[in-house]
């Protein structure tokens, strides 16, 4: 059942963070009109199922007075609102209370800040803890986010590592991270991801919308395109076993990807995400209307 829609609503961002999934930075093209905001929330409605809006990115606040419209009309439509921010225009507490007082007068249920090293240089101040302290001040429902870089560590008993140390960090390995953050990392023979560990992809319970109209279940795996079919059309008509890459990721997960498309790769890959995405990267022009859009896999 379908509960969240999530809006991917720029791919633009402040930052060009290494583990970024979606390959954003100040360069990345594409953003919503406040048409197309409003035509995807009405086909949310019209689901009936749907009760989570989240305003992501790309930085949501880069397009701030798009991003307040668009949380009035969630709100008067009945549903549930929150946003993902890495804080960039917070330069003191009070300025940040001024940014966040609108998200007071229009109701948000969750506001979520990115505090890591990828957003938070050590010699600089920390915009995300000023951030969740004028959000905290203001009684909005705001909390940090963190992703560390990754480490090895030792494997852990009864895990699936077989006794080989394993990564810790919480990165997922596609989009930029899959080619900036494995250097030196422990790899595991590709033979043994035998399963999608991360998505939903029999029954997803939210996907990602951006403003080419794509309906991502994961980064770059889209199932339709709302432009072209309506979001209840492509939800309810969407068979996993039919979609060319869903489908393999169910039987048998990126290993099977690989080998059913007889894509070359190394024997290695740190987990499943890094072998799936350098896999789907070779598999853009084989299926331009699933691995969507290009940006995704780095194509400027």
């Amino acid at each position: 059942m379908l509960t969240g829609i999530h809006f991917l609503l720029t791919y633009a961002c402040t930052f060009e963070c290494d583990h970024c999934f979606l390959h954003c930075s100040p360069r990345a093209q594409g953003t919503f009109t406040l048409a197309r905001v409003r035509n995807v929330l009405e086909q949310a409605r019209e689901i009936g199922t749907v009760r989570w809006i989240y305003f992501e990115g790309g930085e949501p606040f880069l397009y701030y007075a798009l991003m307040l419209e668009g949380i009035r009309l969630s709100r008067q439509m009945g549903f549930k609102v929150g946003i993902v921010t890495n804080a960039y225009w917070t330069t003191s507490v009070e300025d940040a209370e001024l940014w966040l007082r609108p998200l007071c007068e229009c109701g948000i249920d969750d506001l979520s800040i990115s505090d890591d090293a990828f957003h938070q240089a050590e010699d600089t101040p920390n915009t995300a803890r000023m951030a969740l302290e004028a959000g905290k001040k203001l009684g909005l429902p705001a909390d940090s986010i963190c992703i560390e870089k990754p480490i090895t560590l030792p494997a852990v008993a009864g895990s699936d590592s077989r006794g080989e140390p394993v990564v810790g960090g919480d990165v997922l390995f596609k989009g930029r991270a899959a080619e900036k953050l494995v250097e030196g990392l422990p790899r595991r023979a590709s033979s043994e991801f035998t399963t999608c560990p991360h998505e939903e992809l029999v029954h997803p319970g939210r996907v990602h919308v951006d403003c080419f109209g794509n309906a991502q279940l994961c980064q770059g795996i889209s199932i339709g395109n709302l432009w072209e079919r309506s979001l209840s059309d492509i939800y309810n008509n969407y068979r996993p076993e039919n979609h060319p890459v869903c489908g393999p990721l169910l039987e048998g997960g990126p290993a099977l990807l690989a080998a059913k498309y007889s894509v070359d790769h190394d024997e290695g890959h740190v987990d499943a995400c890094h072998l799936c995405y350098l896999v789907r990267k070779q598999l853009l022009d084989r299926f331009p209307e699933y691995l969507t859009p290009k940006q995704v896999y780095g194509f400027e």
